[in-house]
């Protein structure tokens, strides 16, 4: 596999390489929205301009994706404080994003992957962290499909248009009728309007399947939180955003199944 992908990066040239080396920086401004954007702070001023426990400002040398924080050993240079994994870990997925849509498409289609790929890390992060699925994240990456399909499939249009509305009402009804039955929420607003977007981008044939995968990945993380000692109880919740989106990607790359 390793052998693979290296042919595979190695034969894209420069602008694949280009893809995964920006890929870094998107993921170092990704970790910016993931921390600004669910508190309403600025996010195009830079998240890591000070350090957060010493207040010392960073240097250049301080900002650099990655490097820094291996050249560091992830520390703080001025204070010594644990800089925590949360940013290289942000930088590390957008780069897994673009290794991955290199290796399955192509720098061509590779780029189009991973602005897919590098929205829905983000919203799935901010869903993991704050349970929050924001507006000004899923709405545009809505009409961004429709857009994405009107340039490149236009035939799809209707169909494209037809999803997001069925799948917005779809998980608008069942959040309703979970809410009626339990007597509390079970499904946001903002799982509804990402898989409204999931339609935009995938067509009403897939719509089943993704949530048929993202249920699966749920119950799976369920076990997993079980088999680590904690219990699971009845009103055990876990968000179900990172679920969509780790459902509405594959299925991007490599299409609906066709039964």
């Amino acid at each position: 596999m390793m052998a693979q992908l290296a042919d595979r990066v190695a034969g894209v040239g420069i602008p694949g390489w280009f893809l995964l080396l920006l890929s870094v920086f998107i993921g170092s401004f990704l970790g910016t929205v993931i921390r600004r954007l669910p508190e309403g702070r600025p996010i195009m001023m830079s998240a890591r301009s000070a350090c957060e426990a010493c207040g010392a400002r960073l240097a250049p040398r301080d900002l650099v994706p990655l490097v820094s924080w291996l050249a560091a050993r992830g520390r703080c240079r001025y204070c010594g404080v644990a800089l925590g994994w949360f940013y290289p870990g942000v930088e590390l997925g957008a780069l897994a994003v673009a290794t991955i849509a290199i290796t399955i498409d192509g720098p061509e289609q590779a780029w189009l992957d991973c602005l897919l790929g590098w929205w829905l890390l983000a919203l799935g992060w901010i869903d993991l962290r704050v349970w929050l699925l924001p507006d000004a994240l899923t709405l545009p990456l809505l009409v961004l499909g429709l857009l994405v399909t009107l340039a490149f499939d236009p035939e799809d249009l209707a169909d494209r248009a037809a999803a997001a509305a069925i799948g917005y009402l779809a998980l608008r009804a069942i959040g309703w009728i979970y809410e009626r039955l339990r007597g509390r929420e079970g499904l946001g607003q903002g799982d509804a309007k990402l898989f409204a977007a999931a339609g935009a981008w995938l067509g009403t044939a897939a719509l089943s399947q993704v949530v048929l995968l993202a249920a699966a990945a749920a119950l799976l993380a369920a076990a997993a939180v079980g088999l680590s000692g904690t219990r699971i109880r009845a009103h055990t919740a876990l968000p179900f955003g990172p679920f969509l989106a780790l459902a509405i990607w594959p299925l991007w790359l490599f299409g609906p199944i066709h039964l």
